[in-house]
């Protein structure tokens, strides 16, 4: 080879300098990039609280409306439920009285029958009868038990007739006496309170 080709050649080849200047370059331009990027990293914090504090007051405001209506709703079940106990409370304790009434009514009924029987003996027996001092007594202490059981006799004679009471079986013509009047009582009647434990049997007049 001639020495003008070998002198090109060294020429095109890059010397030790050179390839320690690029280096040197590439590490300035690194440096310079987080000095110019600083800036923009300090701005970002600074804007997060304000855009967290902005939030905040809209979201108390938008919970507020909710807790209120919330709370209504849960007052309006409580009433609502107070409500539906009172009625049921008062819906138990009236049918317990009216099946402690029906019980003693059913019980009492028994019984009239010897009432009806000592009515008879009092009527059938006469006044001068040793007898009729006993079974006077004897009724008294029957008038004294049912009228403590709440059980009271049903007027009739010289009353009006009423249905709700009286059990007409005969009907007369009478002048002496009022229209629709009881002017004769085959069997008493009893009632407990307004209700009837038998009907009066009657004879009405006009």
């Amino acid at each position: 080879m001639s020495e003008k080709s070998k002198k090109k050649k060294t020429k095109a080849e890059p010397t030790p300098e050179t390839e320690q200047a690029v280096p040197e370059t590439e590490a300035v331009e690194e440096e310079v990039q987080p000095e110019a990027e600083a800036p923009k990293k300090e701005e970002k914090p600074a804007e997060e609280p304000k855009a967290k504090a902005e939030k905040e007051p809209k979201a108390k405001a938008e919970k507020e409306p909710d807790l209120k209506s919330q709370l209504a709703a849960e007052k309006d079940k409580y009433l609502r439920l107070l409500a539906e106990y009172d009625n049921f409370r008062r819906r138990s304790q009236k049918e317990k009285e009216n099946i402690y009434t029906d019980v003693r009514g059913e019980t009492l009924k028994k019984f009239l029958p010897v009432y009806d029987s000592l009515s008879r003996a009092l009527t059938q027996t006469a006044e001068d009868d040793p007898a009729r001092k006993g079974l006077e007594m004897i009724m008294t202490q029957y008038e004294n038990a049912l009228t403590q059981l709440g059980v009271s006799l049903i007027e009739a004679v010289g009353q009006p007739f009423d249905a709700n009471f009286h059990n007409a079986v005969m009907h007369v013509e009478d002048e002496s006496v009022g229209e629709n009047i009881v002017v004769e009582e085959f069997e008493k009647g009893f009632k407990i309170g307004d209700k009837v434990l038998r009907y009066s049997v009657v004879k009405v007049a006009n």
